[in-house]
Parts: C-alpha cells; sequence; structure tokens
C-alpha cells in the first residue's frame, strides 16, 4: 500500500467506454474496480482535489477534478506515448487544514518519486498546500502564477482562495527564492500590493505586456519548480466556470501554449489547476479546456530538452557583455539544441551553497538584445538585487 493511498478516494471509470487509443482507454487509475496505480516508471500523475470550503464567491469548485477527467479521458495522446496514472480525488478533510495536509503530503511524495503531481482542484489556497509539499527538500523554489491578480490577502488571517500569497512569502522555514505573476490585470490590483512586490524584487507581468509577446512567458515559466493556474486568467468567453471571470484576460490558445512552456521546463515538478466551478460551465467548455490544457503540458514534457547550461559544455554557445561603462558584466549561453537562452548572475562565494541553482536565470534573445545596447535586463537586475 503507498504511503499516499489513505489520503484518496477512487474514480468510477469505464475504460471499455474507450476507444482504443484515447487516454481513458490506457491510463492506470485508481477506481472502484482497481488498485491504486504503482508509480514505478511513471512520469505524472493526475491528483483530484474535492475541497471549496475557502473559496470566496466560487463554493462549487471541489467537483471540477470529475468533470474535467471526463474531457481528459476522451483525448488521444499525440506522437508521445504518456507515462501517467490518476491517482483519484483526495476528499474535504474533516477541516481545511487537514486537505492542505492531504495535499502537501502526496506532492513531497510525488516529487520524491520523480513523479510530477498534476492537481486539479479545487480552490486556489490549496496553491499554498502545493508549495507546503516543497518544504522538507532542501531547496529554495521559484513559483510562477498564471492569475490576474495577486492574492496576498492578511497573513495574519485565515488562507483563502484570495489570501494565500502572504502566507506563502511569510512562511517559516523560508524556502521561497522567487514568485512571477504572469497576467495581472491592473484594474483588479491594488497599487500597494503592486508596490510590495516590487519592493521584494518579485516579478509582475501585465495582462497586456504578456498577450503582445506571448512567447516572452517561456523564459518566465522556465524558471518556475511549482506552478499554479487561476482558470479565470483566461477570458470570461473561453473559460465561463467561475462566477468571478472576467470578460478580459488569455485566449485558450495563449492558456494551452503556456501550459506546453511549462511542460517543457526541465525542472518544473508540479502544477496545479484551480478555480473551475462546473455550476457556471456552458457546454463543458471550461472543463474541456482544462483539459486540452493537461494535454498541452503532456506534449512539453516529452518534448523536453533537458538542456540546462553547463558553463563547460560544448552544446552552448557563451556570450559575454560588458555595459555601463564596465560596471556589469554579463554572460549569456546559448543552447545549440533548442535556441534557448540563459543569463549568469554573480553569485558571491560567502553565501554559500543555498541560491546556487538560481544563478543561472533563463531569458530570451530580447534580453541579450538589451545588454547589447547597453540596458540592463529587468530579470537580470531583479535576481542581482536578491543575490548581492
Amino acid at each position: 500500500m503507498s504511503d499516499i493511498q489513505h489520503f484518496f478516494k477512487p474514480i468510477e471509470l469505464d475504460q471499455d467506454s474507450y476507444s482504443e487509443n484515447q487516454i481513458g482507454k490506457t491510463i492506470g487509475a485508481y477506481t472502484v474496480d482497481s488498485d491504486f496505480p504503482e508509480l514505478k516508471d511513471i512520469d505524472m500523475a493526475i491528483v483530484g482535489v474535492c475541497e471549496d470550503r475557502r473559496a470566496y464567491n466560487n463554493v462549487g469548485c471541489a467537483v471540477a477534478p470529475d468533470k474535467v477527467r471526463d474531457y481528459f479521458y476522451s483525448l488521444y495522446p499525440g506522437s508521445f506515448r504518456p507515462r501517467i496514472v490518476d491517482l483519484g480525488n483526495i476528499q474535504a478533510g474533516h477541516d481545511v487544514e487537514d486537505t492542505y495536509y492531504a495535499v502537501k503530503s502526496t506532492v513531497d511524495y510525488l516529487i520524491r518519486n520523480n513523479v510530477i503531481p498534476i492537481i486539479i482542484g479545487g480552490s486556489q489556497d490549496l496553491t499554498y498546500a502545493q508549495f507546503l509539499g516543497y518544504e522538507k527538500l532542501e531547496q529554495t523554489i521559484n513559483v510562477v502564477a498564471i492569475d490576474s491578480t495577486f492574492d496576498l490577502g492578511n497573513p495574519d488571517e485565515d488562507v483563502t482562495n484570495r489570501a494565500y500569497l502572504g502566507k506563502i512569502i511569510l512562511h517559516q522555514p523560508n524556502y521561497l527564492f522567487n514568485y512571477s505573476n504572469i497576467g495581472y490585470q491592473t484594474y483588479l490590483v491594488d497599487q500597494t500590493s503592486l508596490s510590495m512586490m516590487n519592493r521584494l524584487y518579485f516579478d509582475t507581468y501585465r495582462l497586456g505586456q504578456v498577450r503582445d509577446e506571448i512567447e516572452e512567458s517561456e523564459p518566465i515559466i522556465r524558471h518556475a519548480d511549482m506552478l499554479s493556474f487561476d482558470i479565470t486568467a483566461i477570458k470570461h468567453s473561453d473559460a465561463p466556470a467561475n462566477p468571478n471571470a472576467s470578460p478580459n484576460g488569455f485566449y485558450s490558445e495563449e492558456a494551452c501554449q503556456m501550459m506546453r512552456y511549462a511542460g517543457m521546463n526541465d525542472k518544473l515538478s508540479s502544477i496545479g489547476l484551480y478555480e473551475i466551478n462546473p455550476e457556471f460551465d456552458t457546454h463543458g467548455k471550461t472543463s474541456n479546456l482544462a483539459a486540452q490544457m493537461i494535454w498541452c503540458f503532456m506534449d512539453g514534457f516529452y518534448n523536453r530538452k533537458n538542456d540546462f547550461p553547463s558553463r563547460t559544455s560544448p552544446d552552448y554557445l557563451k556570450f559575454h557583455v560588458v555595459l555601463q561603462d564596465e560596471k556589469y558584466e554579463i554572460n549569456f549561453f546559448k543552447s545549440k539544441k533548442s535556441d534557448r537562452w540563459w543569463m549568469e548572475i554573480p553569485y558571491p562565494p560567502t553565501k554559500g551553497l543555498k541560491f546556487e541553482r538560481h544563478t543561472l536565470l533563463p531569458c530570451s534573445y530580447k534580453d541579450y538584445e538589451m545588454a547589447v545596447n547597453n540596458e540592463i535586463p529587468d530579470r537580470w537586475w531583479q535576481t542581482y538585487q536578491k543575490l548581492a
């Protein structure tokens, strides 16, 4: 029996109702008729979480996991053969903290077994539980949220789907290195919160800024250890399954593209999709989209290049840029395998090994162009300030 099986309730799945090559036919799943799946040689695991007691104005999202499954199982794999299992649903505990503990324990267990948890919520306060799963892994991590707001909240009050980030920032022991928000909408964000994010040297990217060049979201997502995707970051016309959905947001194609970027991120080890409320869905549109987003994540995963730079490897081109009257020097690395870019952040040896994994920062050719034109890339400067 697995160390985490007792957290899960089996799902109902009639595999005979799917054609030979559909995902629902071949996936190993914890069902009323089958045992808890083995994790040997498995890459990813679906984890449903039926919890919405801290969902502000969105109670009902706890039933989303099975709705998303209905669409996901009907999809066909592409050129890849996914090594994925479905562990079933984590049921709401006696209190919310019990659910958080189950999610935390599951994320920790799966990561230690080199399996990526794909969490289907449930409300976005579960991001906090997802984060807690890294507590005992003895490394500082980067969190990326695709969200129209920051969800900071008051850290002295209970965690909710609109107030969890403050808890993450102040959590002890502190193992958060960086937080990045992709897609915030200015009219939904308190300027005081935005100022605080800047003071902490966190990365925030406005919706319009990202949509103008969606490919520039790739290095941001490539920097993540964990990703939280609030479905309300997608515009209401494409994802109506939330009473808080906005008429503005990402298009469904852009959401799928970012999920593919996440899959291609060699170091990303968990992902969560939150805030889908089937009660407000139209013809299952949002659940269908979420299923396709998971498919795009898998497609990205099976196209991983495993090309994180080695400073001495011949598989990279190195570019040395001196700027601002020789005050700063930046080394850029370009992978010959994927054409992806990184830039090096100076790291004082007196700091030890704690932050060393963050000294090669994903970037784009655009950052290199800025440096060549004697401008310090924002991403480089933010990280430099943290490490200085």
